[in-house]
Parts: structure tokens; C-alpha cells; sequence
């Protein structure tokens, strides 16, 4: 039995012995240590090694379900870049980002990273934002436009003139903004902790008194109010406490995992029992991502099925996400037979030759160079024009889509009490507050980048009305720093970056919005049965005590008060998974 102790509780043992060093008497440990010392003077050797044993299993279970502890965020994130291109004279000479300096020429082939901020010399492409902006759509450059660390390249070979050092890149603000956010942010302190700076100096004087008091008052016999007070001690192990509050957030764990909601840790489950504000990012969290024709307006005398097959087969080799869109609008497979030529303008759209016609798709630049004249749209979309020889044909409309479940995880939200939903989004103005109409989101922060979007969450974290959580949802590597910096990060990781979901402290596999909702109410569920486990296990040591005290009950009554109140408040925490 003493080898079992001393295995069992070795680690406790020494813990104790350092917070008697440090002057912190009062935790658990202590409490543990002193009550199985007092069972080996009363010569229950074996009471002392299992309470030691039931200890550790609690403490087990409590690590077990802290173990999916982050990895470091910045190794993570991947949108730093590991080398450059610099010219030396007419050379090309590989170097660190860092060692750059402002005025230094480089060259970004196609699929590189831009290692630094910088402006195009000469070169057209399409930039990849989505690492800084997390918005899907690749954005035009060419000569004279700026150009961030972190993006892609994607196409075209850019000559880059350097404006700005590697350390003050906006790859290097998300780097550091996530460093400083998680900083910021105070984690929950454990339960049991705060209940033993409070319960343990109590029963520990109790305990004294009923030793020292009677003998002294009364003339009792010292040996059986020591023994009472022992007895009361082993009573008092908060063995129910430490074994069921972790596993019933373990359980909370268990439970919203078969949800497919992964918490990194149980205290998030205790923060998510009370939301305040919801905020969300909108492209890939409350959207697909993913970019469709929504409207299709023909020119007089010209129809629909036109129209839609003139775009499409002038976009039939472009690889945009635009051009896709048009294609699959289209749904057939186009004739390259028909097509004489055919050309892809960066930034503007592509010119073709169909059937002897030239048709022209793109934007209003493209439009303007090609002397065709365009009517002014007011839309929440992005505007592709056609133009046939010449003369303007029709307009094609393009969205971005809503998830299936996006209004109703809104309107689950407003059911279940949150008090505020919000749309923080680096799309622009017009686009944010037509998917917040349709969602019934009242608040929308638009136009905004990774620094912009935490001063946002930060402002609604000191003017929250309430004590409950900012929560924040999103899904890209410009989410990462605001999604650190929230009261609780929720990552939807079926299409979000590792970034995000490493930056998270819940992630949601199944890219549903609709599960915050059902992770609230796990996380209240969890949080009541806690809460009855506490209850239970503090009326029931009360009753042992006072028994104990008045010298009714002896030692295997005490180990029914630990042992038995234990696993019945386990099994009540184990109702969490039905």
C-alpha cells in the first residue's frame, strides 16, 4: 500500500511540499496530502492509496481532455515566405526575405509568393489575396499597382520594386497580431482550483478545532477526537469534485465532437455557457466561397441563351474563377470549333472571334478600351459586360452563395439568447449589407483587413452590455489574428486554413454555422450538470461531516463519502453523452 501511495501520489506529494515552500497552503494538493496522511496514522493504509489513486484518475482525465493543446501558430502558418528573387545588376541572386532592403528590385515568377511589400515595375497577373484578405477572388495587377507579402502569384512574371522591410509586411502584422492576441487573452481559471482556495482552509481549521477543542473544553480523550478529526479529513476529500467537474466537461467534449464541433480544451465549453455578441467573418463562413451567375440581363434582341453562350465560349480557356462561373452557368460543352481567336487581357476580361463576331466579356475598362458604352449597375455583385462586334450585349451579374444553414444559424443564435450578431467581412460596403439583409444581421463592419477586423472585436469586447462571451467565426488565414484575439475563436475547418483552425479554440468540421448554435447548447447542458454535481457532492460531504464529527460514523463511512459520492456524480456527468 505505501509503494501504491507513493507512486500514485509522488508528483502530489512534491507539489505540496513546494506550495508549503512558496507560502500557498491552501489547494487541493495540500488537502490530498494531508488527508492521506492522517488515514495512514489511523492505520488505513489502503483508504490512503486509493484516495491517492481516484486523485490522479481525476487529474488524468483532466489533462486528457486539455491534450489537444495548439501547436505554435506561427509554424503553422504557412503564407510566410521562405525566399526571394533579387537582381543584382542582370543577375538573379536568391535571398531571405529579411535581408531585402527598400529600393531592391526582385522578380515573383508564377506560383511564387510575393515575399515582400512592394510596386510592380512591369508585368501583369493575378494575385491570389486570400492568405491577407480571405476573400476567393484573385485581384488584377499590373504595372504601377501594390503588391502584399504573403500573396500568390499566379499567373503572369512580375518585376517588383521593394518598398517596404520584411518585418513591417502585412505578412509579419498577421504573424505578430496572433502572437499579441493570444497573449491578451485570459484563459478560464480551473473550477476546482478556485473552489480549494476557499474549501480547503475551512475544512482544514474544522478538522484542527475537532481535534483540539473538545479534549480541551471537556477533558475528552485526546486519541478519539484525533481520530475524528482524521475521519473528518478523509470525509472532506473533495474526490467527487476533482473526479466528476473535469469529466463532465470531458463528456461535454465527447459530445460535441459526435457533432462534429471539436473544443481544444474544456474551459472554451465553460466560456461558451454564456455568448453575448456572435460576429462572423462572411466569405467561406456564412458563404460558400464559391462564385455563380446570379442574374443574367440581355440588350435588346438579344436572348438569355445568347448571351450566356457568347461569355462562355470566349471564357472557355481562361482559368479565372469568373470564367469558371460563366461555364458553368452555361452548362454544355463548348465548340472550340467556332472560335477563330481568342485572347485573355489581364485585368480587364478576354476578347474571342465566334462565329466571325467579336465578342468582348470583362469589366468597364475592357468595355471603355473597346469604344462599347455600358449602362451604370447598382449591385451587390461584380459586373461582367458582353459586347458583340462592337455594340453592348447584355450584362452577367456574379455572387458569391449563402450556405444552406446560414439564415438559420442567425436566427438559432437570436432563440438562444445571443444578444447581438454581427458581419465583420473585407468585402466591400455594398456586398456586406446585402447578405446582412438577407441574414437579419443588424451590425456590418465591411472593407476591412486583418488589424482593422481585431480593433473591431476589440471595441465589441469593451462595449459589451453583459458578462458573456465575443465569439468570433471564421475560416481564413486573415481570420487567424481576430480569431485569437476574441473571448472564443470558432473555425470552420472543412474549408478553412490551418492558420485559422490552429488560431481557433473551437473548430467545426463540417463548415455548418448552424453547429454555434448546438456548441451553445452543449456547452449549457455541460454547464448544468456541473453545476448539479456540485451541489450533490458539497450537500452530501456536509451531511458525512457533521456525522463524522458527532463520532457516527468511522472510516469505511468515510470512504463511502468519498468514493461512493464520487462515482455517482460521474455517472451523472456521463448523462452529457446520451
Amino acid at each position: 500500500f505505501i509503494a501504491a501511495y507513493l507512486i500514485a501520489g509522488f508528483d502530489v506529494i512534491l507539489e505540496t511540499a513546494g506550495s508549503i515552500r512558496k507560502g500557498d497552503w491552501f489547494n487541493e494538493a495540500f488537502l490530498m496530502t494531508l488527508a492521506t496522511v492522517g488515514a495512514f496514522v489511523l492505520g488505513d493504509l489502503a483508504e490512503a492509496a486509493a484516495v491517492m489513486i481516484f486523485f490522479q484518475t481525476g487529474e488524468f482525465f483532466q489533462e486528457l481532455a486539455v491534450a489537444r493543446s495548439r501547436r505554435s501558430i506561427a509554424d503553422l502558418m504557412d503564407i510566410r515566405p521562405e525566399t526571394a528573387n533579387r537582381f543584382v545588376g542582370d543577375e538573379i541572386v536568391t535571398a531571405a526575405p529579411e535581408d531585402l532592403e527598400i529600393g531592391d528590385e526582385i522578380l515573383i515568377r508564377p506560383g511564387e509568393r510575393v515575399p515582400v511589400d512592394g510596386v510592380i515595375l512591369s508585368g501583369t497577373s493575378a494575385l491570389d489575396t486570400a492568405a491577407l484578405t480571405g476573400e476567393s477572388l484573385p485581384r488584377d495587377v499590373s504595372a504601377g499597382d501594390s503588391v502584399e507579402a504573403g500573396t500568390i502569384n499566379l499567373s503572369g512574371v512580375l518585376r517588383v520594386r521593394v518598398n517596404g522591410r520584411f518585418a513591417e509586411s502585412a505578412v509579419m502584422r498577421i504573424l505578430n497580431l496572433v502572437e499579441n492576441a493570444t497573449a491578451k487573452k485570459t484563459k478560464t481559471e480551473r473550477f476546482i482550483t478556485r473552489f480549494a482556495r476557499v474549501y480547503t482552509p475551512a475544512v482544514i481549521a474544522a478538522a484542527a478545532l475537532l481535534a483540539i477543542l473538545p479534549p480541551l473544553l471537556t477533558g475528552a480523550d485526546w486519541t478519539v477526537w484525533l481520530r475524528r478529526s482524521f475521519v473528518f479529513l478523509v470525509t472532506s476529500c473533495p474526490c467527487a469534485l476533482v473526479l466528476s467537474i473535469p469529466l463532465s466537461y470531458f463528456a461535454g467534449v465527447g459530445k460535441a465532437s459526435a457533432a462534429g464541433i471539436l473544443f481544444k480544451g474544456t474551459t472554451y465549453l465553460e466560456t461558451l455557457k454564456t455568448v453575448d455578441t456572435v460576429a462572423f467573418d462572411k466569405t467561406g463562413t456564412l458563404t460558400k466561397g464559391e462564385f455563380s451567375v446570379a442574374e443574367v440581363i440581355p440588350a435588346g434582341g438579344i436572348s438569355r441563351d445568347e448571351l450566356i453562350e457568347w461569355a462562355a465560349h470566349a471564357e472557355s480557356e481562361s482559368t479565372h474563377p469568373i470564367a469558371r462561373s460563366i461555364l458553368t452557368a452555361y452548362g454544355k460543352t463548348t465548340d472550340r470549333s467556332r472560335l477563330s481567336e481568342i485572347c485573355e487581357i489581364a485585368g480587364q476580361g478576354t476578347r474571342a472571334v465566334l462565329d466571325g463576331r467579336t465578342i468582348h466579356v470583362g469589366n468597364e475598362r475592357l468595355m471603355r478600351a473597346g469604344g462599347v458604352a455600358v449602362p451604370a449597375f447598382e449591385t451587390d455583385g461584380t459586373i461582367i459586360y458582353v459586347a458583340a462586334d462592337g455594340a453592348f450585349a447584355g450584362t452577367l451579374i456574379i455572387r458569391d452563395r449563402l450556405k444552406p444553414d446560414a439564415a438559420q444559424a442567425v436566427a438559432a443564435l437570436g432563440a438562444s439568447g445571443v444578444r447581438r450578431t454581427v458581419l465583420v467581412t473585407g468585402d466591400n460596403r455594398r456586398s456586406a449589407d446585402a447578405f446582412a439583409a438577407q441574414l437579419g444581421i443588424g451590425d456590418v463592419y465591411a472593407g476591412l483587413l486583418p488589424d482593422q477586423k481585431v480593433e473591431v472585436v476589440e471595441r465589441l469586447i469593451a462595449g459589451k452590455e453583459t458578462d458573456g462571451a465575443v465569439v468570433f467565426a471564421g475560416d481564413g488565414i486573415n481570420d487567424a489574428p481576430v480569431l485569437a484575439r476574441a473571448d472564443l475563436g470558432i473555425a470552420m475547418g472543412g474549408a478553412g486554413s490551418e492558420a485559422a483552425i490552429e488560431a481557433a479554440d473551437v473548430v467545426i468540421l463540417k463548415d455548418a454555422p448552424s453547429k454555434i448554435a448546438e456548441a451553445i447548447r452543449i456547452a449549457r447542458r455541460t454547464d448544468r450538470i456541473v453545476r448539479q454535481n456540485v451541489v450533490f457532492s458539497l450537500a452530501g460531504k456536509t451531511i458525512f461531516l457533521v456525522l463524522g464529527a458527532l463520532g457516527l460514523t468511522g472510516m469505511w463511512q468515510a470512504v463511502f463519502a468519498d468514493v461512493g459520492i464520487m462515482l455517482l456524480a460521474v455517472l451523472n456527468a456521463m448523462r452529457i453523452l446520451r
